[in-house]
């Protein structure tokens, strides 16, 4: 059977299109966004017309994915931890909905925040919507999960959520592929009010998915992605949860554990398994990447005399990612001292590239404020979120996507002004729009800096949902259209740049200005390109 070698989005993204989806829906967001890479780089994708386009958020993502499954055919909807907050309300109503066709909700957590907000474990998101979870432990896992995800999601009627972290997402290893399926045919739902979501049929849905509730929870019983080993030594048992089972594998090189071990990956978390383990130990230590979910649900047997271990009693730290040696600390097991490396390069922080032109626009942003003084700036999650740090120390907040416009506008609210917001175009397009129509409705005093560099850039250069329409957007909102200006941030400009900013701050209305140069990177690299073709 053909064998590649893959990393942990890219199992997950050829699992989907080896079980016959038609479409892929996403909104890139690290350490998701190479899922929909890959099938937008496939070939057998193109061949087969499998829609691969990007959405302009995690929310319209999950609705069309939903629309595709409404329609008969599998369907995947791919982002990260925090993407799904913006995806929950479709989230949580697709499981009432149900589904038609196979629906597959790809979720990639980002323990120790390498580049997130939060360290959020979606696993609580699905078993508020009483759906089925998976969780794998390696790359093959997570390859072989999308066949089984939307096996359930078709037997059960209800999407499924497969839940991933950084590390698995982006490291490698051999993936044994399965023969492909072919696409399904386009069919309606058999109940026509399926999914209309009246109060009197949601009602009527809602108690049909707690009636499956003891059979999904069977599926996880009888899941061969949740395995119990007994163990020689009774003292301690051990449950590993997704990639923890392989930081534990690691500090065990023979495989050969002395404590039981229950592997778990496939939720909701199997009671028969655990009260197995339960029986025959009389410490549970608990192994999982991200918050003490199963830690929690087993923490009532401490009045039983039981000690359950974990990142609630400090065995483990609460925050960060797990690693092989923390596990090995966890049990005990004396490692060896490691050999700082030593630094041999001066150690630096992120920064802009050379030449963006994020830069240029806190330049000019910086020297309009002065005679206003600190702390006006709100901004929004890209790359120009570095604006915080030197030399320009110009923002004074990211909190999540699109909050820099509405944080702009109640902090003017509050008599702070003038009130600054600074928001790239991808985000804008992706949450920031509705902002700006309360600031309309509002006619707040702020000044809106879209710093549009064509494309969303922190995450490697996706396509951006609007580029080329954002002034005709601004004033379709209603920003008067003698206040949606359009600056060019180059070192050249600079002056008039900073005039315009100076214009609009002493403006006792809504404001946009549309700073605009495309990225760096991606100039660069279509350069490159088209060198290529001489």
């Amino acid at each position: 059977m053909k064998k590649l070698m893959l990393l942990g989005d890219e199992a997950i993204a050829q699992g989907g299109l080896d079980a016959g989806i038609s479409g892929i829906y996403a909104y890139p967001g690290t350490p998701s966004t190479e899922i929909m890479e890959y099938v937008q780089s496939s070939k057998e994708a193109a061949e087969r017309d499998v829609h691969r386009e990007w959405s302009a958020n995690e929310k319209t993502a999950m609705e069309a994915s939903l629309g595709m499954s409404y329609a008969g055919k599998r369907a995947m909807v791919c982002m990260k931890h925090v993407g799904l907050n913006v995806a929950a309300d479709p989230f949580i109503n697709s499981a009432i909905t149900g589904v038609n066709g196979g629906l597959l909700v790809v979720v990639a957590d980002d323990p120790s925040m390498h580049s997130s907000q939060n360290e959020q474990d979606s696993r609580f998101f699905g078993k508020f919507a009483l759906i089925p979870i998976l969780e794998p432990a390696n790359q093959q896992e997570a390859y072989d999960m999308t066949h089984v995800g939307y096996e359930l999601s078709e037997k059960y009627k209800v999407p499924v959520l497969l839940r991933i972290t950084t590390r698995l997402s982006h490291s490698r290893a051999g993936v044994t592929l399965k023969s492909p399926r072919a696409e399904n045919n386009l069919t309606l739902p058999g109940d026509p009010t399926q999914f209309v979501l009246l109060p009197a049929i949601a009602r009527v849905r809602y108690r049909g998915l707690l009636s499956m509730q003891s059979s999904i929870g069977e599926e996880a019983e009888n899941s061969s992605f949740n395995i119990f080993r007994e163990g020689k030594e009774k003292g301690m048992g051990i449950i590993a949860c997704g990639i923890a089972y392989n930081y534990l594998m690691e500090n065990f090189p023979g495989r050969d554990i002395p404590y039981p071990v229950l592997k778990l990956s496939h939720y909701p978390a199997p009671g028969k398994l655990i009260r197995k383990m339960i029986d025959s130990c009389s410490t549970i230590l608990v192994l999982e990447e991200g918050y003490p979910f199963i830690e929690e649900m087993l923490i009532g047997l401490q009045a039983k005399g039981i000690p359950v271990k974990g990142r609630l009693d400090g065995t483990i730290p609460r925050d960060g990612e797990l690693t092989p040696n923390l596990v090995a600390a966890a049990l005990g097991i004396e490692q060896e001292a490691v050999t700082p490396v030593p630094d041999l390069v001066m150690k630096r922080p992120p920064s802009l590239c050379k030449g963006c032109s994020h830069a240029d626009v806190y330049h000019a942003l910086n020297e309009a404020l002065e005679k206003y003084g600190k702390g006006k700036v709100f901004s929004d999650i890209g790359c120009y979120t570095l604006g915080a740090l030197p030399p320009f120390n110009a923002i004074n907040s990211c909190v999540d996507m699109g909050a820099s416009v509405t944080m702009a506008v109640g902090a003017t609210d509050a008599g702070l002004t003038p009130g600054v917001a600074v928001i790239g175009d991808s985000t804008f397009t992706h949450s920031g729009m509705t902002g700006l129509l309360d600031a309309v409705n509002k006619n707040s005093a702020v000044t809106i800096i879209v710093s549009d560099n064509s494309t969303t850039g922190m995450t490697g250069g996706q396509k951006s949902s609007a580029t080329g329409r954002l002034e005709s957007i601004c004033k379709g909102i209603g920003v008067e259209p003698d206040h949606v200006r359009v600056i060019y941030p180059l070192k050249k400009e600079h002056e008039k740049n900073v005039d315009i900013i100076k214009e609009e701050l002493e403006y006792q209305g809504v404001s946009v200005i549309l700073a605009q140069r495309e990225c760096i990177q991606t100039a660069s690299r279509k350069k490159r390109e088209a060198r290529k073709k001489l």
